[in-house]
């Protein structure tokens, strides 16, 4: 099945570079380009794409509150946004804001093509080591009004299995399936089965969103095991 994307960025020969790769693969289509958030909030809603690959820094509207108005319409497209390790302080907004997962501008080509399948595909697109890098800076910067408090106390977490709120405690930390699964002595595919009603009995739209819950909730921490 193909995956269709919407291409933003305020660089022209950005966007021709990445148009040139994703329809360099069958499974890939570029139904559109934009080169500003105003423009990409316009056209997601007209092309309805599978995936929006975003940029994060333009002129006018930026990808974070473009990011922000394509989550809120309830739009089926799916935002993946191209960061750099030096955008920690967008990265944190973008979090907020709906992003389904992150990749860095200078990725392989092939990751950027997997990233793009599995953030269609429903999953997060965030590696493990960026993941705890953004979230330390998230807890530096961002308030947290649960942590003081007892997780037990929200509701969301009452419905969970105790397998489940380890899983969600390992979301949190950034834990692959993979890594969940050698940790637990489980299968991927029931890690996969895990985590898919941890996040619907959290009411989260993806793992990133997750990640954020558990660590509003202080179910996980920077550096924690």
């Amino acid at each position: 099945m193909t995956t269709t994307v919407l291409v933003v960025d305020d660089q022209p020969l950005q966007r021709y570079a990445f148009r040139i790769l994703l329809d360099s693969v069958p499974e890939t289509e570029v139904l559109g380009e934009a080169a500003h958030g105003g423009e990409a909030v316009r056209k997601a809603a007209e092309l309805r794409p599978d995936v929006v690959l975003m940029d994060v820094r333009m002129p006018g509207m930026d990808g974070i509150e473009a990011t922000r108005r394509i989550v809120a319409s309830g739009a089926r497209s799916r935002v993946l946004v191209l960061t750099t390790f030096d955008l920690d302080e967008y990265v944190h907004s973008a979090l907020r804001a709906g992003a389904s997962g992150f990749l860095l501008k200078d990725a392989r080509p092939e990751d950027l093509l997997a990233g793009i399948r599995a953030v269609a595909g429903g999953d997060a697109v965030i590696a493990p080591a960026l993941t705890r890098r953004l979230l330390e800076e998230y807890t530096r910067h961002v308030p947290h009004p649960h942590r003081a408090g007892d997780p037990a106390e929200d509701s969301r977490l009452t419905s969970l299995t105790n397998r489940e709120r380890e899983i969600l405690v390992a979301i949190g930390k950034g834990w692959t399936n993979g890594e969940i699964a050698d940790r637990f002595v489980l299968s991927e595919s029931t890690v996969k089965t895990h985590v898919g009603r941890v996040l619907a009995k959290i009411g989260a739209r993806d793992r990133v969103q997750a990640v954020i819950f558990a660590y509003d909730l202080g179910l996980a921490r920077p550096h924690s095991d």
